[in-house]
């Protein structure tokens, strides 16, 4: 087990909604890095699933910082769309990660599969996993989830990503509606990492 608690991280994403998501989650006394403090561009996410994508980014971060580094990596699964766009999540969006083209890409999928999918109830979940790797530590790794369904238009402002088009179950709003402090109690990311919290 740990010798001592965790002091100081590096939060390895460079997506800055991302970033202020973690950022808001660590304890306040921790002293928080970005990818943008070492100047590192992000690795090739190779893995088949949220778990191995999240340990390649948090083993390439630390080597490249010499530092403690936890990474995350999450997606959007759609039951109905066989679990896409799933670890290709941000991938949908193009290069540049344009998450209204994602979005669109969402609902043009959709309906190519069914027409009327706007009227009935189209199940999807968010999924983050989260891993702690570093110099002298324990890989910690923890996967957090929640269900929902997804909006039939975008709505709400807030969130980044897919948030605008996903309500989760036994809500009325989107993620994208929600103020961060609604959000962030629920959402997949607050469940991953309430596992890991300890460690800090």
């Amino acid at each position: 087990m740990l010798k001592k608690k965790i002091t100081k991280i590096l939060v390895g994403t460079n997506n800055t909604g991302k970033l202020k998501e973690i950022r808001d989650l660590l304890p306040k006394n921790l002293k928080i890095y970005s990818t943008s403090d070492f100047k590192i561009k992000s690795p090739i996410e190779n893995g088949k699933t949220f778990e191995e994508n999240s340990l390649i980014k948090a083993r390439y971060f630390s080597k490249k910082s010499k530092m403690i580094c936890l990474s995350d990596d999450s997606g959007l699964e759609i039951d109905v769309l066989e679990g896409a766009p799933g670890i290709y999540s941000a991938r949908w969006g193009g290069k540049k990660g344009d998450f209204v083209k994602a979005t669109k890409k969402v609902f043009k999928e959709l309906n190519k599969k069914d027409k009327n999918w706007r009227i009935k109830k189209i199940k999807a979940r968010f999924i983050c996993a989260l891993t702690i790797y570093g110099p002298n530590q324990k890989t910690i790794n923890s996967v957090g989830k929640i269900e929902g369904y997804i909006s039939p238009s975008i709505k709400g402002e807030n969130g980044f990503g897919y948030d605008p088009i996903f309500i989760p179950k036994g809500k009325q709003v989107t993620f994208g509606e929600m103020k961060a402090s609604q959000k962030y109690k629920i959402d997949h990311r607050f469940k991953a990492f309430k596992k890991i919290k300890k460690f800090f």
